[in-house]
């Protein structure tokens, strides 16, 4: 009977394993690298927007880590991760709407004003609590912009 368990519980971790493999192969590679980015952006936002919020302790270091962190993710050519053929109903699991395609110029600005804001905070967040709070308003700002313009909503 052990045995029998025993296998039932490596077969099902087997098919768990190969449908997981599976639709990870399906995911286009550029929504899985900008699924990666977004949630970079996310990790890192969410240290600086905790401790502005007064939710964490304001850290000089952390908070200059995470922005500068947010600097290169923000200031990278998003190009690869947008290319053509990848709007909502042209692959799965992605919330890019076909305007990103037709407004290109509109997106690379919006992207553009991300990178500045996230560059201004870099060059404030490890000097003090209020300059993390003041500079967080510009890159949240950015951010609804471009969502409120290029993702479908929930």
């Amino acid at each position: 009977m052990p045995f029998a368990r025993h296998l039932i519980l490596a077969m099902l971790g087997g098919a768990l394993c190969a449908t997981a493999a599976i639709a990870h192969e399906n995911e286009n590679p550029a929504v899985e690298a900008r699924h990666s980015q977004m949630h970079l952006h996310a990790f890192n936002l969410g240290i600086l927007g905790r401790m502005a919020q007064g939710q964490a302790e304001y850290d000089a270091e952390l908070a200059q880590v995470a922005a500068d962190n947010l600097a290169v993710i923000a200031g990278t050519d998003w190009h690869a991760y947008f290319p053509e053929g990848t709007a909502v109903g042209e692959v799965e699991d992605t919330r890019a709407l076909p305007a990103i395609w037709t407004n290109m110029a509109d997106f690379e600005a919006k992207q553009q004003a991300l990178a500045d804001a996230a560059k201004a905070m870099a060059g404030v967040a490890g000097t003090d609590l209020a300059s993390v709070q003041g500079a967080m308003g510009a890159v949240g700002e950015t951010c609804s912009a471009c969502h409120k313009a290029y993702r479908q909503p929930d």
